[in-house]
């Protein structure tokens, strides 16, 4: 009769049994009596009687057959109407029985009443302008909603409405707004699909086993597959746009653990001779080696090792024993690796392909004016430490450098790759950007949420507007070993499904953020932050950082143990820690030395110091190296 859906809200209809579906009726529409009186809308004569029919009665003319409805002036034919025979006027049987179109929808308190007219207008649901029929609060008014969103299912796969761009595993349930005490205990969420904020009184999709969150138009949008190269970053499913073939050597990020770095990809994922040309000959081979880092031989240790009175230790988390390259201060897990021959009484140890790095290397993407010289450490500094202007953490490894310019980087961020892919950003190639401009000041890293201002080179997909900046790009691996679980943490970029509660970093016991980048076991569900997961054998002494919370451990690349002697400062000989609790405090700033890089002697016990402090006060005295 009025040609409309039946629509849930509408509670019961009536339908012909032997048409089975082919005839419905709505049940005010089936029950609308043949003659309305006094009909309010027929003004100025309410008096005159409106009769129910389908067709023009007073014509027969085909030409006439169309009608226009004097309430909402569409024009209509072949409907059922109610007319007036004095006024031939038309009036559809909506417009007519608009007073029985209501509805009670769990989203409001109040009944609401269809508006008489289709209309733009913004909707209270979804916050979007709307074009057609809505349904309005005739108590308090201020609240409309489109019948669109009126109809929205009360829970939906999202997959199933977006063309399986975005999927879940979960089915998502309709929510009627998003309290305000909820988003912050769940730290501003955002939408899955474009990314964006809630606002605390507008409708969203949400999980009940999982944090996930969408947006109502993006849980129930479709997207065409080739338009997914502009999904916003790490939105949904994306479709490769780059050809295997014309990257042969290209760097696949994360790395598979933390023994893995740039100078192995590059040793032996690219070209290795176009490494290795760049060494003189004479600088290596055999099992031997004289090393410009070193005043020992080193030997080659490996499953061949003629050696057999050898102990060969490797660097294994589980067992709590530490083994670091003295070069790039990574995990030594496997062999070979080269070992002072003086093994029972020198530790100084070497990878292969750090023991085998250039001397000198050309147009560095941060320096590119002058060449950077292979150092073994920062010759103006204590201990050889130094600050990398790429990754921005603190190194006594190996660096390389422009004394003149007072530049260095460590020798992981000196073969920085042109491009690379990342299994956050699947399928798209991120390319190697300057992140210095000022135009970069506010675009922040997808994987810490830092700034990118802070950094000087960055990793950028112009397609989707994804930024990884390079500690998040090449110092987060995606599998970790920790004593505290048995099974590896995997780096997690979302909250994992079935986890709808906060989560807690196992390390140091604080709440975080899922929606930035973790570390998580499944099978324990145990959690960590990506700056304490590395924290495999001090976390017992509390050496993590609660007042930094970065996205890396600031001392990842600082090798401890070393000590100094400092004439004019203390008798002892210092050695170089982490500083704990138990340290107390700065014996020249009297300022606590829990978290900092410190010196203390062995042999005094109470005395310590902070690196910065001792380095002020020697900065023209002279000290002695071991």
């Amino acid at each position: 009769m009025c040609k409309e859906g039946i629509y849930s809200f509408h509670m019961s209809y009536y339908k012909c049994k032997d048409c089975h579906d082919d005839y419905l009726l709505h049940q005010f529409c089936a029950e609308m009596p043949k003659t309305l009186q006094n009909h309010p809308s027929h003004d100025p004569h309410p008096y005159h009687n409106l009769t129910l029919s389908k067709d023009q009665f007073w014509t027969y003319d085909p030409k006439l057959i169309e009608w226009t409805c004097s309430v909402c002036n569409l024009v209509q034919k072949e409907l059922f109407h109610y007319h007036c025979s004095i006024c031939k006027i038309n009036m559809d049987i909506i417009c007519a029985t608009m007073s029985q179109q209501k509805m009670d929808h769990p989203s409001h308190p109040h009944q609401l009443q269809r508006m008489p007219k289709k209309m733009v207008s913004r909707c209270n649901a979804c916050g979007e302008e709307h074009q057609g029929t809505f349904y309005q609060c005739t108590t308090c008014f201020c609240y409309s909603i489109h019948l669109d969103c009126a109809l929205l299912p009360a829970k939906l796969l999202i997959q199933q409405h977006t063309d399986a761009t975005f999927t879940h595993s979960h089915p998502l349930t309709l929510a009627y707004s998003f309290p305000v005490i909820d988003i912050v205990a769940k730290y501003y969420p955002r939408c899955r699909v474009c990314k964006k904020h809630f606002d605390f009184y507008l409708w969203l999709y949400k999980c009940d086993k999982c944090q996930y969150y969408v947006h109502i138009n993006c849980a129930t949008s479709k997207t065409e597959p080739f338009m997914s190269i502009f999904l916003i970053p790490g939105s949904g499913k994306t479709y490769k746009n780059f050809k295997d073939d014309d990257y042969p050597n290209l760097l696949q990020c994360p790395f598979p653990d933390e023994s893995y770095n740039l100078l192995r990809h590059y040793y032996f994922m690219k070209n290795k001779k176009e490494f290795i040309t760049m060494i003189k000959e004479e600088e290596h081979g055999g099992e031997m080696l004289n090393h410009f880092s070193h005043q020992h031989p080193l030997i080659l240790l490996d499953t061949h090792t003629q050696q057999t009175s050898v102990l060969i230790v490797l660097h294994s988390p589980m067992k709590k024993i530490q083994v670091l390259c003295d070069g790039c201060l990574k995990p030594i897990m496997e062999m070979p690796f080269y070992k002072c021959s003086e093994i029972s009484s020198c530790g100084f140890v070497l990878h292969e392909w750090c023991a085998r790095l250039p001397s000198k290397i050309h147009d560095h993407p941060g320096h590119p004016q002058h060449a950077l010289v292979l150092m073994s450490n920062n010759p103006r500094q204590l201990l050889g430490l130094f600050f990398c202007n790429i990754c921005r953490l603190y190194c006594n490894g190996f660096a390389y450098g422009c004394i003149a310019c007072e530049y260095y980087v460590d020798i992981n961020c000196a073969f920085l790759p042109k491009e690379i892919t990342h299994e956050a950003h699947p399928g798209h190639l991120l390319s190697r950007i300057n992140a210095s401009p000022a135009d970069l000041s506010k675009i922040y890293c997808n994987s810490c949420k830092c700034y990118l201002k802070n950094c000087n080179i960055a990793f950028h997909c112009p397609s989707c507007d994804f930024y990884l900046d390079t500690e998040c790009a090449f110092l987060l691996p995606g599998v970790m070993r920790h004593q505290f679980d048995k099974h590896p943490l995997s780096l997690r970029y979302n909250p994992v499904e079935n986890h709808p509660s906060d989560y807690f970093c196992e390390i140091c016991e604080d709440i975080f953020d899922p929606n930035k980048w973790f570390y998580h076991c499944s099978c324990c569900a145990q959690s960590m932050h990506p700056a304490c997961a590395p924290l495999i054998l001090g976390c017992e002494q509390h050496v993590y950082e609660k007042k930094y919370r970065r996205r890396v451990f600031r001392y990842l690349n600082v090798k401890f143990g070393g000590t100094v002697e400092i004439k004019r400062l203390h008798p002892h000989r210092l050695s170089f820690l982490q500083g704990i609790q138990s340290h107390g405090l700065c014996y020249l700033c009297a300022k606590e030395l829990q978290y900092d890089m410190i010196f203390k002697c062995l042999e005094c016990d109470e005395y310590a110091l902070h690196y910065g402090c001792a380095f002020t006060f020697i900065n023209r005295s002279s000290y002695v190296l071991n």
